[in-house]
């Protein structure tokens, strides 16, 4: 249990994913987020880290929930008010709401007609789960270093890549 709500289980978690009406690709995806995040997690966790696996395992999990409505930027606001709406605890919903690139910007955010907040991650689980999703592409892991030469190829912005280099240094992986 976090907070005051109960925490769920992968199988919940898949179900929500299923009935919210998230495609079996989104599900495979989040499915494979979620491993490479626990991956990580445990790694920190030996390390002597204080690290919650399961907040990261359902996090992970239901990181895409917003999917189901959208596959604009919006699908993390979309996702936390679906994981809401089934009383989800917020730290998962956090998760959801702050796991878009690398954390978003409050300036960024208003450039991209998003609602006025600030969507980086705070939390090492939050920063666990942005970073694994950073990986994958579809169901496939990805070389950090490719994810870095495409975003140059496609110039993004070099303070957004410096964001991206920093979240992978501090969960220690590249």
């Amino acid at each position: 249990m976090i907070g005051n709500i109960r925490m769920i289980s992968r199988e919940n978690a898949l179900g929500i994913l299923r009935d919210s009406g998230c495609s079996e690709k989104v599900i495979a995806h989040c499915v494979a987020v979620a491993a490479v995040a626990l991956e990580i997690a445990q790694g920190l966790k030996d390390e002597g880290m204080d690290v919650d696996i399961g907040l990261v395992e359902i996090g992970g999990l239901l990181h895409d929930l917003g999917r189901a409505k959208t596959h604009g930027m919006d699908h993390a606001i979309a996702g936390a008010e679906i994981a809401a709406g089934h009383g989800i605890d917020t730290a998962v919903i956090e998760i959801i709401r702050r796991h878009i690139g690398a954390g978003i910007t409050r300036e960024e955010a208003k450039a991209m007609g998003l609602p006025d907040d600030d969507y980086a991650p705070v939390t090492m689980e939050q920063k666990i789960v942005s970073h694994a999703d950073n990986l994958i592409k579809g169901t496939e892991r990805i070389p950090f270093e490719m994810r870095i030469r495409k975003m140059k190829e496609k110039n993004v912005d070099n303070a957004v890549i410096e964001r991206y280099q920093a979240l992978a240094r501090e969960v220690g992986v590249y």
